[in-house]
């Protein structure tokens, strides 16, 4: 995880959760990254990265090249920011858009808008997001159950915090 550090201090810190759920999960905070910096954290030996992030117009994705078929292990790379400011960290940082994408395809409605505005359909939080991710690469060995109903637990509880005006705060 590459996390903006607005997002850090955020009481709706999806990332938090994957840090205490997943294994392997690394999270490194910064807005900007040193290009050597950039390059420790974004590969590792015998590691196929990829980074989750859709192809837009501001920041096609690269050509895509021959694709290994699942026979090296991939190292994920999530950004963790509002749409606006993930597309800067891309933007201003080559080696991010240089890495192959991976993206996701008519992702589940998000259990986040209870807490964060979106402004489309398809935006989901970053919890959900990975989640998606790591179900399209380790397939059906991968159950994503059991962290969809921590972060929906998690979502309920920011939700009951919030003021009851019943709208979610803006963020997204």
């Amino acid at each position: 995880m590459l996390q903006h550090p607005q997002e850090q201090r955020q009481a709706k810190n999806s990332v938090a959760l994957l840090r205490l759920s997943l294994a392997h999960c690394e999270v490194a905070v910064g807005e900007r990254f040193a290009p050597d910096a950039l390059q420790a954290l974004l590969w590792r030996p015998g590691r196929d990265t990829r980074l989750l992030y859709p192809d837009v117009p501001a920041a096609p994705a690269p050509a895509a090249t021959a694709a290994t078929a699942g026979a090296t292990p991939v190292r994920l790379v999530v950004l963790d920011a509002t749409w606006r400011k993930s597309l800067r960290m891309l933007l201003e940082h080559p080696a991010l858009a240089a890495l192959p994408r991976l993206s996701l395809d008519a992702p589940a409605p998000t259990r986040y808008r209870a807490i964060r505005a979106a402004r489309r359909a398809d935006q989901v939080s970053t919890l959900e997001a990975t989640v998606h991710a790591l179900a399209m690469l380790e397939g059906p060995t991968f159950d994503a159950a059991p962290l969809l109903d921590a972060f929906g637990r998690f979502v309920a509880g920011v939700a009951a915090r919030l003021p009851h005006d019943g709208r979610p705060h803006p963020g997204v």
